[in-house]
């Protein structure tokens, strides 16, 4: 039987992956089993570069982690060696980076995540990785502002010529 001291401090690491948990936009758990040491390095350098927290600990306690933050329903796919990767600012970077890993390293594979309070399936996570980023919506949102306030301003201009009559050809002189 393990000591007081023992199941105080994984009490504690509990605590913390929750309120982690509780307080990240989303998260992805992935299946990293069979991962080279250099992909690895190369995947927590991606992820700590887009503020993306991984982590890898007991299934048993990222289980209880996932009760009290709310994704208990996470616990049927902690299963073999799994990691997480959250983020606390940005919802889309988790999926994305894991996805684009997914893809290049065989034996890595996603296995399920959450956003908004809510626990995704595989499809789910993949669809959340397809989604653009914010700089990418708000660029196209500016885009789509600024070619309606061109039209606009084409317009007042053209309405401007004819009324000065620069628009016009110049009446021939006999």
């Amino acid at each position: 039987m393990p000591s007081n001291k023992i199941l105080e401090e994984k009490k504690l690491v509990v605590e913390q992956l929750a309120q982690k948990l509780s307080a990240a936009k989303a998260g992805v758990l992935v299946k990293y089993e069979g991962i080279k040491v250099s992909e690895d390095t190369e995947l927590r350098t991606a992820l700590r570069k887009a503020g993306v927290e991984y982590t890898v600990m007991k299934n048993t306690l990222t289980g209880r982690a996932c009760d009290i933050a709310g994704y208990g329903d996470m616990k049927q796919y902690l299963s073999g060696m799994t990691a997480i990767a959250f983020s606390a600012d940005d919802p889309i970077a988790p999926a994305k980076i894991m996805k684009e890993y997914a893809d290049k390293i065989d034996c890595f594979e996603i296995k399920a995540g959450f956003v908004d309070g809510g626990v995704l399936d595989l499809a789910g996570v993949e669809a959340l990785a397809a989604t653009p980023s914010k700089e990418v919506l708000i660029a196209k949102m500016m885009g789509s502002l600024m070619s309606s306030l061109y039209g606009f301003a084409r317009v007042l201009q053209g309405k401007i010529d004819k009324e000065n009559g620069e628009g016009a050809e110049a009446p021939a002189e006999a």
